[in-house]
């Protein structure tokens, strides 16, 4: 009788109520094919594109313990924030505006996926944080409406070796380096990404803890400035900034950023010798 009640509720609020409903998207392998689809518990049903293009199903469905997932997005520009929670900003005042870089796509990489560190990197930390997925070009838009070029969240790692960021003349390698972005597994639409629990845990110990409606520039705030300078693309990615103090990651050790309402992302790391 509930059951009933709850779906009757939802078809008398009208089609934005249905459209508000959270979902979990996923991109995965199978048999060499490439696709992206819809979980559901256990059950991926395939989609003809990526969701924030065409979310029609193709009739197809699979196990997902049948495929292996891979990162959510393919983005063409990754872009992340800095400093944009103040316990990660310490003592230091917040900035009159968000601090930007960029890193590269070539840094994603899958849940379970190997964070690869190079020999010469020597203090690489974790940076557990909620990830943007944009869902339709986005130039200029002002801070009213930039919520609308979100398609969903994810959850991500910005890998960062503290050392290269203060010898380096910019943060490429010490943020953009080959498998420094962890990112996924899911993309999840319909949920308050304002006020989300974001968590990161070393090798089990709870190392990060904070809610995302804590960020110093908010989520339309980022998109709205970013989108002034740069055009945003369907399936670019913004990583929003990280809570707390980090610490160095070493060989061996497991990292999981795990974003509430959206999943666990896992990573162990290694480092080449």
């Amino acid at each position: 009788m509930l059951r009933r009640m709850l779906v009757l509720a939802v078809l008398l609020a009208g089609p934005a109520a249905l459209a508000a409903q959270p979902a979990n998207y996923v991109r995965y392998q199978m048999g060499g094919r490439v696709s992206y689809g819809r979980l559901d518990g256990d059950q991926i049903s395939q989609l003809r594109g990526a969701p924030w293009l065409d979310k029609t199903p193709t009739g197809v469905k699979v196990p997902r313990s049948k495929v292996t997932l891979l990162a959510p997005a393919t983005p063409s520009k990754v872009i992340a924030v800095g400093l944009n929670y103040q316990t990660h900003l310490g003592e230091r005042s917040a900035a009159a505006y968000p601090g930007l870089f960029a890193k590269l796509p070539t840094s994603i990489i899958a849940h379970n996926d190997t964070v690869v560190l190079t020999p010469d990197a020597t203090n690489v930390h974790y940076e557990g944080e909620m990830v943007l997925v944009i869902g339709k070009r986005a130039h200029n838009v002002p801070v009213a409406n930039a919520k609308d070029y979100v398609f969903g969240v994810t959850t991500g790692n910005d890998v960062s070796e503290r050392d290269w960021q203060k010898s380096d003349l910019q943060w490429f390698r010490a943020k953009a380096a080959d498998t420094f972005g962890p990112l996924g597994p899911v993309i999840v639409t319909g949920v308050n990404y304002d006020d989300l629990l974001l968590q990161t845990r070393l090798n089990g110990e709870v190392v990060q803890s904070q809610r995302t409606k804590d960020l110093i520039f908010s989520v339309a705030e980022i998109v709205s400035y970013i989108s002034r300078y740069v055009t945003l693309e369907p399936g670019d990615v913004i990583y929003s900034g990280t809570p707390g103090t980090t610490r160095q990651m070493k060989s061996g050790d497991v990292v999981e950023v795990e974003l509430e309402r959206v999943g666990l992302l896992r990573n162990p790391v290694v480092q080449r010798r």
